[in-house]
């Protein structure tokens, strides 16, 4: 067997180096040439607390080197790659068939899980890994999972990538009995900070699914932008309303003046002038149906008071007037509000028949009033036509 000599480690360095720097996909973000580098500096940390040789030391280091340069190919299977590109590049230094083999071996010894039959391929093994111990250990994890999402089919979250990580450490065992005794404790600690971050995360997702949940439940909020809305419909709706009813009671006024004025002055002068009878009660007669009109168009109507369980359950009570519970007990009206209260969407639901119901009532109001007002214009018309008639052929 060839001994690997200084030189030849530090060409196969700068081999791997210059290797990966061109050809490494830019995807790969954690088995890269400084992982390369990290590797090889602790199998000679390792190597050295294991009692292995100079040469041997050597060896495993420029195994370390090559370990994960199957990765400029692919990330399956890359530790069969690997060894075959540290094949190649011994071969072409004339190293013997038996060293280049020992080399083989050892790289393929780190596919997982691990399984090194010798003190050589232990060693490697264990700087492979020597990471999973390190303080800084989240911070080079992070760019595996990097890696990961940018070559697997699908992204994986940390949280879950924590757990694959878990179970990887619980499986996982070093080799050597240098990283049982330096390396385990640390690496339980890292188990301890990856389980305490699992938990936090999980913590974190029931909050949030917890408070979705609260969200998807909670009783819908409505805007100001609504509640003005309703504001101002029901104060248009009562000051139409409430011109209706001045418009009403102009009407009745002046029709019960006409009324008045006409029953004193023309009625005494129907014997003197009796031409002027039919006009006359032309006149009366559409003033008194105007009245009638514009009284129907003022005058309330007045509901029996009362409602009962199932109507107040099922919405069709309109609590906000008066008519519908002036004959309830108050308790029983404590008991209805109650249930309008429960929910915005009772209670805006009130409110849309409390509106819906005073733009009926406004409908036929105003209904009424036009009939008024048209039949107090007719009536004007037809009698003033009535009593020229009346003259001429007087």
């Amino acid at each position: 067997m060839k001994i690997i000599s200084v030189d030849l480690l530090q060409e196969a360095a700068l081999f791997v180096q210059q290797l990966l720097a061109d050809k490494l996909p830019e995807s790969i973000k954690f088995h890269t040439a400084e992982h390369a580098a990290y590797v090889a500096d602790k199998t000679v940390l390792i190597g050295s607390n294991c009692g292995l040789s100079e040469d041997e030391i050597r060896l495993v280091e420029l195994c370390a080197w090559f370990h994960d340069t199957g990765y400029i190919f692919n990330s399956e299977n890359h530790e069969a790659a690997s060894a075959g590109i540290a094949a190649g590049f011994l071969a072409s230094k004339s190293i013997d068939e038996t060293t280049i083999t020992q080399v083989k071996n050892c790289i393929l010894s780190t596919r997982i899980p691990q399984q090194p039959n010798n003190l050589l391929a232990k060693v490697l093994c264990d700087a492979d890994m020597a990471h999973l111990a390190e303080e800084d250990y989240f911070e080079r994890i992070e760019n595996m999972r990097e890696e990961w999402n940018s070559t697997g089919e699908h992204k994986i979250s940390r949280r879950k990538f924590h757990k694959v990580s878990g179970k990887f450490f619980r499986q996982h065992e070093y080799f050597t009995d240098f990283s049982k005794k330096e390396l385990q404790t640390k690496k339980d600690k890292n188990l301890q900070l990856i389980q305490k971050k699992i938990y936090k995360m999980e913590l974190k997702k029931e909050k949030k699914l917890l408070q979705s949940s609260k969200e998807k439940n909670k009783p819908k909020r409505y805007s100001r932008g609504v509640e003005s809305m309703f504001r101002n419909t029901a104060r248009m709706q009562i000051n139409l309303s409430s011109i209706a009813d001045n418009k009403s009671n102009i009407l009745i006024s002046v029709n019960a003046i006409i009324i008045s004025i006409t029953m004193t002055v023309l009625v005494s002068r129907f014997e003197e002038t009796p031409n002027i009878i039919l006009p006359t009660l032309i006149f009366l007669s559409f003033s008194l149906v105007t009245i009638v009109f514009a009284i129907l168009s003022t005058r309330p109507h007045i509901s029996s008071g009362t409602f009962n369980k199932n109507e107040i359950k099922q919405k069709k009570v309109n609590l906000l007037f008066f008519g519908n519970f002036y004959n309830m007990e108050l308790s029983d009206y404590e008991w209805a509000l109650g249930e309008l209260m429960k929910d915005d969407d009772n209670l805006y639901a009130a409110m849309i028949l409390d509106q819906h119901s005073l733009g009926k009532v406004l409908a036929k109001k105003y209904k009424l009033l036009r009939i008024a007002y048209n039949v107090f214009m007719f009536g004007i018309i037809i009698s003033v036509l009535a009593f020229v008639f009346a003259f001429i052929n007087f």
